[in-house]
């Protein structure tokens, strides 16, 4: 049989070599275009290092979308136990119970301790020349970056310091350290502290980092609760030492702050989670 120009361009073409591969073709096991990665046919790795996974809020390594910092049983347990604490401590303001008096009994041997000038400028930053002014911002900045139900949460927020603390002062009318004047139950500079300390921390964890600010190291995100909560921690303590308040004014109001944020806490989880499912992955 004579040979066919199609059967002498075959046998030509065989030999001892290896069979080429053609471009645009997927091989299996290789990857795209012979990319030569294994078990991928998008060319990517088959497992993302540890390093390139997005965070969640406390800065642990988390799924896409991310998912919550802390889980939701523990978060409700522990605002659960600061209710059920700022509910023993006003029962026993109110009814004048031993507790009572054993704050009483504490508060003098602290009153008058360190520098007046100091514990003066602790006591200042729970006033709303400075809390408020701080929180003002946070909101300033999340309508600038169009976060309008993360600004109007964080507002109603602060909005609701006095609508609970002015209620409790007069309800338990209870007499000031070194005044006759009463209404001092809980302390209204911790609690002004503790929600517009923690509403700006919540805020700016909420809004994803500027374009100049993703790839810089800080500000860590838990720089902001830690600041939130040594601010609020140091205004409790200026104003004991300087004898504008009891101690269980002041431990009432740092069990009563953490409640009043749980709303805007959640909020803050949502949005966070939002805008990095809209973030485009590495």
């Amino acid at each position: 049989m004579r040979e066919t120009p199609r059967s002498r361009e075959t046998a030509a073409d065989a030999g001892p070599g290896l069979p080429q591969r053609r471009p645009g073709r997927a091989f299996a096991h290789t990857g795209a275009s012979g990319s030569g990665t294994p078990h991928r046919s998008d060319g990517r790795p088959p497992h993302t290092p540890r390093g390139a996974r997005r965070t969640d809020l406390a800065g642990h390594p988390g799924t896409t979308p991310p998912v919550p910092g802390w889980p939701a049983p523990l978060v409700l347990g522990f605002l659960g136990l600061l209710a059920a604490l700022f509910a023993l401590i006003t029962w026993q303001v109110a009814v004048e119970g031993p507790l009572l008096r054993l704050d009483e009994r504490v508060g003098r041997e602290l009153f008058g301790h360190g520098p007046a000038g100091l514990t003066q400028v602790l006591s200042d930053l729970g006033g709303m020349p400075v809390a408020l002014v701080v929180l003002t911002c946070a909101i300033a900045y999340a309508l600038w970056r169009r976060a309008l139900r993360l600004a109007v949460c964080a507002a109603l927020t602060m909005a609701a310091v006095p609508a609970l603390v002015i209620p409790l002062k007069v309800a338990t009318a209870r007499q000031g350290p070194l005044t006759e004047a009463v209404n001092y139950y809980p302390s209204g500079h911790t609690a002004t502290a503790a929600v517009a300390y923690g509403a700006t921390a919540l805020v700016l964890l909420a809004l994803p980092r500027p374009s100049w600010l993703r790839e810089a190291s800080w500000p860590r995100a838990w720089m902001m609760p830690v600041a939130a909560i040594l601010l609020t921690t140091a205004t409790g303590i200026g104003l004991v030492l300087h004898g504008y308040h009891w101690p269980l004014d002041v431990l009432a109001s740092w069990c009563l702050g953490p409640c009043v944020l749980a709303p805007l806490w959640w909020v803050s989880c949502r949005s966070r989670r939002r805008s990095s499912s809209r973030t485009p992955s590495c």
